[in-house]
């Protein structure tokens, strides 16, 4: 129904702004200064190239881009001009370069389309802001009025967020052409920004027919908050941003209230929304550039945040994991969790880096976490088995988020831990407290 290479991916998202600095950019605040909806700290295109190196050595085959076309914000979730990457990051030559370096270290790259609403700074509005009805660009977007002052439809009731009118075949075609234009520089795929509060689900599926037109092997992933049912039927978007997992998965790690049961009940209700065929499509997170920090939802414990680390790279579905997450950077939610990423090795957690790394080479090594189905072995006050199961093999997940060791039985005969290499008892498998087991039955 999608890209197949979506099923073996890992993912990695990036804030262009406070990823890493080439030191191009002038007139920027210092590197690491707390982070503001307002501040530039200088980080570029040229600042991601370099650290290339970082993301494979980690084990990730692709890369989410925040926005990087011009707008005038640090976000540039207003975009100003659709056809031009913004100056302060670099320009055509160097994102050039960056998919064709990313494609060499074994990496793919996604750019985020931002086509519900543009920046204010865009061309079109302010030539309705100066002309009032009588400008050629009145119809681009919904005007409610022009005196005494303007008004507008936004998203989100940002007054620098103007709504644009997709039902105006002059806006299709310029977001389309621009859509064109990036993904015929070998780009693989895009990612829908507030696609439902366009209401316009004929805009996506054209927008789907000019992206899989160039190549059906094109990623299309829709951001979604609730039950993510339209976005997977395959005539829009290929899958969602799987936020529904992420709140499953942080309740449990998170509320004592919430037990293994309630768990494993949101995870049946979750593939119920979504359907079966499109769950190895989803984008499972724990944190992005409009959520806190993994490890500060989880209260600041290391521990707390691998294990639910644990439980997304076992779900169904490509993990992504959001800058700075894999050594441990803090923060609330935006603008703070939009921190500076550091790159003094002195500062990283290193224990929660090696520990991503080992499962993601997991998921690398066995077919049955990255492809196989999945489902609910048992559930318990403070835990839950999961099973993967793939024609070639199937691998346990065995989850205790309790404070004593649980002893599991979860079928008979023999099977092999895939971290230590023991081999153990079915009938009786130790999980210790905050521990996360995978088992692959003999």
């Amino acid at each position: 129904m999608g890209p197949d290479w979506v099923r073996d991916a890992v993912f990695y998202q990036i804030f262009p702004d406070r990823f890493a600095t080439s030191g191009r950019a002038t007139y920027v605040e210092p590197w690491g200064t707390p982070p503001t909806r307002e501040t530039f700290c200088g980080g570029d295109l040229d600042g991601i190239a370099s650290r290339l190196d970082h993301l494979r050595d980690l084990g990730v085959t692709a890369l989410y881009l925040t926005p990087i076309f011009m707008a005038r914000t640090n976000h540039r979730y207003d975009t100003t001009d659709y056809f031009r990457i913004d100056p302060v990051l670099g320009d055509e030559e160097i994102f050039a370069r960056l998919v064709e370096s990313a494609h060499a270290h074994g990496i793919k790259v996604v750019l985020d389309a931002v086509f519900h609403h543009c920046g204010d700074g865009h061309p079109a509005f302010q030539d309705v802001l100066r002309n009032g009805p009588a400008s050629r660009y009145v119809n681009w977007f919904s005007f409610q009025q022009f005196e005494p002052e303007p008004a507008y439809l936004t998203c989100s009731g940002c007054h620098y967020l103007p709504k644009l009118n997709v039902t105006n075949p002059e806006v299709r075609d310029h977001l389309f052409a621009a859509a064109e234009k990036w993904t015929r520089m070998g780009i693989d795929g895009w990612r829908l920004d507030v696609p439902y509060m366009m209401d316009n689900l004929p805009f996506w599926r054209q927008f789907r027919r000019l992206v899989k037109g160039i190549s059906p092997d094109l990623y299309i992933v829709a951001e979604v908050w609730e039950a993510a049912t339209d976005w997977t039927r395959g005539d829009t978007s290929d899958g969602a941003m799987n936020y529904r997992l992420r709140d499953a998965i942080l309740g449990f790690v998170t509320d004592h209230r919430l037990g293994g049961e309630w768990l494993a009940t949101e995870l049946d209700t979750i593939t119920g929304e979504i359907g079966a065929e499109a769950k190895g499509l989803m984008l499972n997170l724990l944190g992005s550039h409009d959520t806190e920090r993994v490890l500060t939802r989880c209260g600041g414990e290391p521990h707390a945040a691998r294990f639910a680390f644990s439980l997304l790279m076992a779900a169904e579905g490509a993990p992504m994991v959001y800058y700075g997450d894999e050594i441990g950077l803090r923060g609330f939610n935006d603008p703070d969790c939009r921190r500076c990423m550091t790159w003094d090795r002195a500062e990283w957690d290193q224990e929660t880096l090696a520990w991503l790394k080992t499962l993601i080479r997991l998921r690398r090594d066995h077919v049955a976490l990255r492809r196989g189905v999945e489902s609910t072995v048992q559930a318990g006050e403070n835990v839950i088995v999961r099973a993967r199961t793939h024609p070639d093999e199937t691998v346990l997940v065995l989850a205790n988020r309790g404070n004593a060791v649980e002893q599991l039985a979860v079928g008979a005969g023999t099977g092999r831990d895939l971290i230590s290499g023991e081999q153990v008892k079915l009938r009786a498998v130790a999980v210790r407290p905050w521990e996360v087991r995978f088992v692959r039955p003999d």
